[in-house]
């Protein structure tokens, strides 16, 4: 069974008396502990299905599954569930708390999902160690360099041990140095069995994934592997 499925994925946005399509009829399906990106130019629909794979937002028409759960006809708060469980996000701008030093940001989802305070330390430690960041746990963000700040967000996503990390333009505020020690992270969180689906207009970012669909005016425009 797929981890990603989607079936002729629409949507539809109404601004007054006109209809936009930023999706239409997007058909696809991603296995897990698969490296993607998702690539287009500015109005392909690459945001739009983000927003849909990650359940910030669903569709006009047709199906989404995510591990075999058929999303597409979920309420808010069984979409807020979700997201908790089983994605992990990656932002472009951090998205970080900023007078919580790195550990507390990274406990953030466990709160959530009601784990207790001694699991949460211990989780947020490890995935912290994860991200080469254990001598940096006590820091709050102004403290610490853009790249490690990506570290601390990816650290986050990860503390679920979720199905998917979902990663929108995650080197965008980052120097191409920084971006690389980033992109070469997400590198070895994939070896290490994680699925990853990377959102990107960058080619040198998209390089990196083994696959990578295009998308073009709401619609797929090609599909291309390239050998592990």
């Amino acid at each position: 069974m797929a981890l990603i499925e989607t079936v002729d994925l629409w949507k539809t946005y109404v601004m007054g008396s006109e209809e936009i399509h930023a999706l239409r009829g997007v058909t696809i399906s991603i296995e897990r502990g698969e490296y993607v990106a998702i690539m287009g130019p500015s109005g392909s629909g690459k945001s739009t299905l983000m927003n849909l794979i990650g359940c910030l937002d669903t569709p006009s028409k047709g199906s989404y599954l995510l591990n075999g759960k058929q999303v597409s006809q979920m309420n808010d708060n069984e979409l807020a569930r979700i997201r908790n469980e089983e994605i992990g996000f990656v932002f472009q701008t951090f998205n970080l708390l900023p007078r919580a030093t790195a550990l507390r940001n990274v406990e953030l989802p466990l709160v959530y999902a009601g784990v207790s305070a001694k699991d949460r330390q211990e989780r947020a430690r490890q995935a912290l160690e994860k991200v080469e960041l254990g001598a940096r746990m006590g820091h709050r963000p102004n403290e610490l360099s853009g790249g490690q700040r990506q570290r601390v967000a990816i650290a986050r996503a990860l503390v679920n041990n979720p199905s998917i990390l979902l990663a929108d333009e995650p080197t965008g505020n980052l120097d191409s140095k920084t971006g690389q020690e980033i992109m070469t992270l997400f590198e070895r969180l994939h070896k290490a069995g994680n699925t990853i689906l990377l959102i990107t207009h960058e080619a040198d970012v998209a390089s990196f994934a083994y696959r990578a669909i295009h998308l073009r005016d709401g619609q797929v425009e090609n599909d291309v592997r390239r050998a592990a």
